[in-house]
């Protein structure tokens, strides 16, 4: 006897319609949140950058320590889940569409580039703004990248969620058995 098997043959637990409207306000949330503080991510490096006020360079290059690490991995990682529970819980699956592969990539990628090269970046810039206040020259911390690679990485997630470009990444195949 044969049968036809999908390429998934675990059954996936599908959302009902409450919890599905659930989790995406959770990820839509966390994600406005997560663009919400890479905004406030670049005003703050940027005026530092900029202006010829010491005194206001310095409150901003402090003022990153209380923005930049631990609320970008909370909404990251609330992000990471809830799109998690939409893809398991939907007929998109984790990896079954380009589009969504590609946002798992990139919600994974930040987050951890959070960690790994925001989180020194921030402590070095804090120090920093600690120093002009006591009117200690130094070299500013290159923190140009951060604000403009993660809102294009952000935006360009949130153009895949609107256009689901790019079909599945493999064919769905029946297999005899």
């Amino acid at each position: 006897m044969s049968r036809n098997v999908r390429f998934a043959t675990v059954d996936r637990m599908r959302l009902k319609a409450r919890g599905r409207k659930a989790w995406l306000t959770a990820h839509i949330v966390s994600a406005g949140a997560w663009i919400g503080i890479d905004v406030v991510l670049a005003v703050l490096v940027f005026t530092a950058m900029l202006t010829d006020e010491t005194s206001l360079a310095a409150v901003c290059y402090q003022a990153l320590r209380l923005f930049a690490v631990w609320p970008v991995l909370v909404a990251g990682l609330v992000c990471l889940g809830s799109g998690m529970m939409l893809g398991l819980g939907s007929r998109y699956g984790l990896v079954r569409y380009w589009w969504v592969a590609t946002k798992l990539v990139l919600n994974v990628v930040l987050t951890v580039l959070g960690l790994i090269l925001l989180r020194p970046a921030v402590g070095e810039a804090a120090v920093y703004g600690e120093s002009l206040l006591a009117g200690i020259p130094g070299v500013a911390p290159d923190l140009v990248f951060p604000p403009i690679v993660s809102p294009a990485c952000l935006l360009a997630a949130v153009l895949l969620s609107v256009y689901k470009p790019g079909g599945r990444v493999r064919k769905a195949r029946a297999v005899s058995g």
